[in-house]
């Protein structure tokens, strides 16, 4: 590399969990697209599932994000589909910068997936059955705590070992440390440029 970079693996994540229940659950439920006209992604945590946790007076609901036993979660526990619907890259920047750092669940909208990578936050699959109990053990042990190995495919809780799923693409980047695209080619922007000049359909002038 041109310039040195240091892009930290993500070979296993640890943290109590907050489960977040339904199938279908797009990322305009995720963060409302009235709080995406924001210059920087910083504060879009406290939007997160806005109109799920808030009324129109700011009262608010029942939701998992607003029970304080969750206040310190990072592991979302979700059901099938999470992430539907636009490809906002806001959805998990709100969801990262309110603290969660790893998903488990039973599918996820890929680009959403594809999104989570871009930040270093791996999205675990599992069948419905070991997702729903895993739910259910999280409700009733908010200060539980969940072991995620990536590398290994495995998620260790309540002296437990059950098999998740990773995408192979997204596990050999979180392993490997080669998930942040941008530092990367930040790093080796030489290479890029000198690559670009060898394209004989970029104009000359038009390089950067």
């Amino acid at each position: 590399m041109s310039d040195e970079v240091t892009i930290p693996s993500v070979e296993s994540v640890s943290g109590t969990g907050v489960a977040i229940r339904g199938n279908d659950i797009d990322t305009d439920q995720i963060i409302p697209a009235r709080f995406m006209k924001v210059v920087t992604f910083d504060g879009l945590g406290e939007f997160a599932f806005f109109d799920q946790r808030f009324t129109d007076d700011d009262s608010q609901k029942e939701h998992p994000l607003n029970e304080p036993a969750h206040q310190d979660a990072s592991v979302m526990v979700t059901n099938a589909n999470f992430g539907c619907g636009s490809s906002r890259e806001h959805a998990p920047q709100a969801l990262m910068r309110w603290g969660i750092d790893a998903f488990i669940g039973e599918s996820f909208a890929e680009i959403f997936a594809g999104n989570c990578l871009a930040l270093g936050m791996p999205t675990l699959e599992a069948d419905t059955e070991t997702v729903e109990t895993l739910q259910s053990w999280v409700e009733a042990n908010p200060d539980g705590e969940i072991d995620i190995d990536v590398a290994n495919e495995t998620v260790t809780y309540d002296g437990k070992t059950v098999d998740v799923t990773v995408d192979d693409a997204q596990r050999k980047a979180l392993v490997e440390g080669v998930w942040d695209t941008t530092a990367l080619m930040k790093a080796n922007a030489e290479a890029v440029r000198e690559t670009a000049e060898s394209l004989p359909y970029v104009e000359d002038g038009k390089r950067v």
